[in-house]
């Protein structure tokens, strides 16, 4: 097991550029060519949020911890860049990679319970054979190349906020940001500590007060603005925003890869404010039963 980031297997095989990931999405949609165009599907950030739904809701049933719930979802993500999403049954891989991710985040659950949880919880879960949840655990292991270890921003977070002395609500901000971000591309593009750099930052920026910890896409519009104007700011500015950008300046972490992160944010709560599951639901649903994959 690969203690360091650095010299893990997620930084070496799993971590991409935009356009590396773009390019392997459409090469697995140019060779399924007739499926794409028979099953057209919703934007990919609306089925990110119907996944995230799906296995938020299966995790709080199961009382599943969030770190081996954000495994499920890197392995959700890691997988359909390899295979085109309608060869196969969404909820079963959905179910199949929490069933996994809780045994590589030493919380394991018995098959049994899993499969009983998905039928209380997703009504509309079309499978209910314990040995289909065996079969695509294989097939989860053997198209990530066995390489399931997970290094999350949650560690870096824990290791930061007491340096820059984030307040209660602002760790919650924070912890919140992390959580939203594996509704986007961002764990195969950026390194954990710039996740947790820029929840942070997000968190200090946007001032979060009792009345409220929601994150928007209005607010982090307005982090953003905040996040520019304090890297334009004169030297003697001591605001907590300067004093976080200028430590990220010195530890030589990229700025650029923090807006990035932010924009992507700002991208999928914007996306959130009109996303209905009932879209989702349909088109999925046609797939896997025109196909036989429910059987």
């Amino acid at each position: 097991m690969a203690s360091s980031y650095w010299e893990s297997t997620q930084r070496k095989f799993w971590t991409f550029t935009k356009q590396q990931l773009a390019f392997e999405r459409k090469k697995i949609e140019e060779s399924e060519r007739n499926l794409v165009n028979l099953y057209p599907l919703p934007d990919r950030r609306y089925l990110s949020i119907y996944f995230g739904n799906l296995l938020t809701k299966l995790a709080r049933a199961l009382t599943i911890r969030q770190q081996a719930l954000a495994t499920a979802q890197v392995y959700v993500r890691r997988f359909y860049t390899k295979i085109e999403i309608r060869r196969t049954n969404p909820t079963l891989v959905l179910a199949t990679a929490l069933y996994l991710a809780c045994k590589m985040e030493e919380c394991p659950q018995h098959i049994r319970m899993v499969l009983a949880e998905v039928r209380h919880c997703w009504a509309d879960a079309s499978f209910n054979d314990i040995s289909k949840i065996g079969e695509c655990e294989f097939t989860l292991i053997s198209e990530m190349n066995s390489q399931l270890i997970i290094h999350h921003p949650y560690r870096s977070l824990a290791e930061l906020q007491t340096q820059f002395q984030l307040t209660q609500e602002e760790n919650a901000l924070a912890w919140s940001a992390i959580n939203d971000h594996y509704l986007t591309d961002l764990p195969l593009l950026h390194a954990p500590h710039v996740i947790a750099i820029t929840a942070m930052v997000l968190a200090v920026v946007l001032k979060p007060t009792q009345g409220g910890l929601q994150l928007n896409a209005a607010g982090l519009t307005g982090a953003l603005q905040s996040l520019g104007n304090a890297r334009g700011a004169p030297q003697g500015t001591q605001n907590r925003v300067q004093k976080l950008v200028d430590w990220v300046a010195e530890s030589n972490v990229d700025i650029e890869a923090i807006v990035e992160c932010t924009q992507e944010l700002i991208s999928l709560y914007d996306v959130w404010e009109n996303y209905t599951d009932k879209t989702c639901k349909d088109q999925i649903a046609k797939f896997v039963k025109a196909r036989g994959l429910d059987k």
